[in-house]
């Protein structure tokens, strides 16, 4: 079945110059093992299409259940650069809980 990624997990985001960085956390090692399977480099470049005009690169954090992307030149140069709403990179953290996931049928999923 398909989920909100929200309902598996939390992410944080911010941002370093013209790229942000966002962090998903699963709530539960078989999450991360989800995760881990579903939110490739491609996916997550894919979800940002829209705003992210640079590379996707992702790093894995086992033992915190997390992945970290950094998404380059997704801000519009930044800061006080750019003309985007979010040049910071504050809300990217909310946008990629948004994507949708596929999960087992029997999956427990949070509320």
């Amino acid at each position: 079945m398909k989920i909100a990624l929200s309902k598996i997990a939390y992410a944080r985001s911010g941002d370093k110059g013209d790229g942000s960085n966002v962090g998903v956390v699963a709530y539960t090692p078989e999450g991360y093992e989800i995760i881990k399977q579903q939110l490739t480099e491609d996916r997550v470049k894919e979800h940002f299409s829209s705003i992210c005009f640079g590379e996707v690169v992702r790093y894995e954090a086992p033992n915190l259940l997390a992945l970290n992307f950094i998404l380059h030149d997704s801000l519009g140069g930044g800061g006080s650069e750019s003309l985007k709403t979010d040049a910071q990179g504050k809300t990217h953290g909310l946008g990629i809980l948004m994507m949708e996931i596929d999960v087992p049928d029997d999956f427990a999923v949070s509320n």
